[in-house]
């Protein structure tokens, strides 16, 4: 069966692509396994100088892999060169860090010289979703490569010319022969490889089933896995917040990428004092996002990218309106031609309705009334999920504590929450584990080895504490 990439803005086939057959599998692997043994002793030196030739290629390329994204899964092509900047900004900074990351870390102890090394791991499988074709990619690949890694990519099937541009890129940009390959193949064919003994670890983006599922093979193979699985991220604005800013930064936040965003603002908790003057600024932000073609440059809200993603979506608010949700805005898919669903605000939304209680993967916003600082805390923790949070306060003391009490892994206070490559990022419960970016990114995929040498048996520790361990 051929993988198919449609356009989402009017449904027509854009290309087809035939799967990779079991050899050109096997093609791949061995290809990526190979070039680890050399790629692996590389100076940090020259793997940087490479590494900003792809930051180099990227700019270069920014106006085409714009358009690529925006055909292929919808992004308005003003946010896909920002996308593409971003990833050249994450190479550049990799070259600038890695060897310092990487260091080895000496100790202290009764030998001659002991210390911590990072030691690249091998190949690493990256399983990688469509919603940022190649922020999500080189998130991972600009460190891991820096490491000393290889890399092998599955992306999701609708985005495979994305695929193929960024191995495109990096082969442009002189890499060897195999240090970055792509697997066009249907995701029933990710047990296998990941089970290939030439796979040393595993790094997914994407759904928790998704999650899951890679979780339990690469844990039965006993492999590192890094997992950013999907958010329900909390919006909290208390009182004495700028509403102004909570607004402005409420509606990029929720409707950038058409909402297809794991760490989108999902659920807006809004003190009651000041919920009725946020829910007018934020209908009337809303309403003005222009939806349309994502090619054209005044476009900010484009296409869903598959209708099976609309759909679901409709169906959330569907079901939540009945359950006593109101319709401030939007509502309902656009008709015509084209995955739209426009900018959707619904108000009086309780934790009993699908758009609390379920992630909402698309243009939608639930606004929840609360009653204080507990009651926003509670109901931001209600939730499976805990990748990221937002919280807008005056008070910084106050809200520096307020952040230690929310189960995320990152809170943006007065501000959007973003993913930096001098930040961790990552999530806790079912949103996932391991962390990607900055130095623990970089040290996501080697061995931490630790190295001792001499003197022979003396300065041993006593024998009962010998015997602890």
């Amino acid at each position: 069966m051929s993988i198919q990439s449609i356009n989402p803005t009017n449904e027509a086939l854009i290309e087809t692509f035939a799967p990779f057959t079991q050899l050109q599998v096997e093609e791949v692997l061995a290809q990526a396994y190979a070039a680890f043994a050399h790629w692996r002793e590389r100076a940090f030196g020259e793997r940087a100088a490479l590494m900003r030739r792809v930051a180099v290629t990227l700019r270069e390329r920014k106006t085409e892999l714009a358009r690529i994204m925006a055909l292929e899964m919808g992004k308005p092509v003003v946010e896909g060169e920002a996308e593409v900047e971003k990833c050249a900004w994450n190479c550049d900074f990799s070259a600038e860090h890695a060897a310092r990351f990487l260091a080895d870390e000496h100790v202290d102890t009764q030998a001659t010289e002991s210390y911590v090394a990072y030691v690249p791991l091998g190949v690493v499988l990256a399983i990688m979703p469509w919603n940022f074709p190649l922020w999500q990619v080189f998130r991972f690949a600009a460190p891991s490569l820096m490491a000393g890694n290889t890399a092998v990519l599955k992306h999701a099937s609708n985005v495979s010319r994305c695929a193929l541009e960024i191995e495109r890129v990096f082969r442009d940009a002189g890499f060897p022969d195999g240090a970055f390959r792509v697997l066009l193949v249907p995701g029933s064919a990710m047990e296998r490889v990941i089970a290939d003994p030439r796979i040393a670890a595993v790094t997914l983006t994407g759904s928790t089933p998704a999650g899951s599922q890679v979780a339990a093979v690469s844990g039965r193979e006993i492999k590192k896995t890094v997992l950013e699985l999907g958010g329900s991220d909390a919006f909290i604005v208390l009182e004495d917040a700028d509403l102004e800013g909570a607004v402005a930064t409420a509606v990029r936040s929720r409707f950038q990428n058409t909402g297809q965003s794991c760490i989108a603002a999902k659920r807006f908790l809004v003190a009651e004092g000041v919920a009725d003057e946020f829910e007018r600024g934020f209908v009337a932000a809303a309403r003005q996002l222009t939806m349309g073609d994502p090619l054209k440059r005044e476009t900010q809200v484009g296409p869903m990218a598959r209708g099976d993603l609309r759909d679901g979506l409709a169906e959330q608010v569907r079901r939540s309106v009945e359950m006593g949700a109101h319709v401030a805005l939007g509502g309902a898919p656009r008709p015509g031609r084209g995955f739209f669903y426009p900018p959707t605000i619904l108000t009086w939304v309780t934790p009993a309705m699908p758009v609390f209680r379920e992630e909402t993967f698309g243009p939608v916003a639930p606004v929840i009334r609360v009653r204080d600082v507990d009651h926003a805390v509670a109901l931001a923790n209600d939730s499976p999920f805990g990748l990221g949070g937002n919280l807008w306060t005056r008070d910084i003391a106050r809200a520096r504590q307020i952040a230690r009490r929310l189960e995320s892994g990152n809170v943006f206070i007065n501000g959007m929450t973003v993913s930096d490559p001098r930040l961790p990022f990552g999530g806790i419960k079912r949103s996932g584990f391991g962390r990607e970016l900055a130095v623990f990114g970089m040290r996501a995929f080697v061995n931490i080895q630790t190295v001792w040498i001499g003197p022979g048996m003396s300065g041993q520790p006593p024998a009962r504490q010998r015997a602890t361990e």
